[in-house]
């Protein structure tokens, strides 16, 4: 019997709150072959339910919306549960991946699931579709011939500063950008860290609500950072997705 394949379906990076038309942020071909699913492994199933909703709207479903099998893949999710999942691609259909925003299995939990797709001889097809990390990074204008995703830094603030400084100190060595994410309540807090822990002379991009009407971009030295916050000139990233990058000078 052959294998399904597992489809890493692109998801919209504002969710429900996105009124950007879906065909400026989807390619039509990756509609398509997600239209063409009756079995998604989400790591929201409200938000996955959301955006097949909006999908439903250029391309019919292959099935009407209650009817699609929808399983949940998340932080919480036992690695003991992913051979259950990946159980009906080996009878041979067709699955889809799908993230709560942005692309599935890149900092997301689907990577493991991925890997034992590999694992299993089961074909894995990657859609095109938005990245925040890879949108961030063309906008800034820092190096994005050498560039390294962190995540999240830790919360502790003396490790933080520890963090920050040791990876500053590679930026500068490597000439290698620098990528972080944080919990959106908590941008403020990250960017007085940078301004706290680097040299005022290393470049710092703010990227907010990437793809969507509030998007905002701007690279700036840490030194001008620190004077707009002590001005009181805090960017308006509140509660708001962003990615913050670093490139640190000579």
């Amino acid at each position: 019997m052959n294998k399904g394949t597992l489809y890493l379906i692109p998801n919209t990076l504002g969710g429900s709150s996105d009124t950007t038309p879906l065909s400026c942020i989807i390619p039509e071909s990756s509609g398509q072959i997600t239209a063409s699913l009756d079995y998604f492994i989400a790591e929201n199933a409200k938000s996955a339910r959301a955006h097949l909703k909006r999908i439903s709207e250029i391309h019919p479903l292959k099935k009407p919306l209650q009817q699609i099998r929808m399983a949940e893949l998340n932080v919480r999710t036992d690695k003991a549960a992913f051979p259950e999942l990946l159980a009906p691609l080996l009878e041979g259909q067709d699955a889809g991946l799908i993230s709560e925003a942005g692309v599935p299995a890149v900092a997301d939990p689907g990577a493991g699931l991925v890997r034992l797709a590999h694992e299993k001889g089961i074909a894995v097809k990657p859609l095109v579709g938005p990245s925040s990390l890879l949108l961030a990074l063309m906008a800034s204008g820092l190096n994005g011939q050498s560039f390294a995703f962190n995540g999240y830094l830790p919360t502790d603030s003396e490790q933080r500063q520890r963090r920050i400084r040791s990876l500053e100190e590679r930026s500068r060595h490597e000439k290698q950008t620098q990528i972080f994410i944080e919990t959106p309540y908590r941008n403020e807090a990250l960017l007085k860290a940078f301004c706290t822990a680097c040299r005022p002379g290393t470049l710092l991009c703010i990227a907010t609500d990437l793809t969507l009407a509030g998007e905002s971009v701007r690279t700036l030295p840490v030194s001008s950072w620190k004077k707009r916050l002590e001005k009181g000139q805090i960017p308006d990233f509140q509660r708001k997705p962003s990615v913050f990058l670093f490139l640190a000078d000579k």
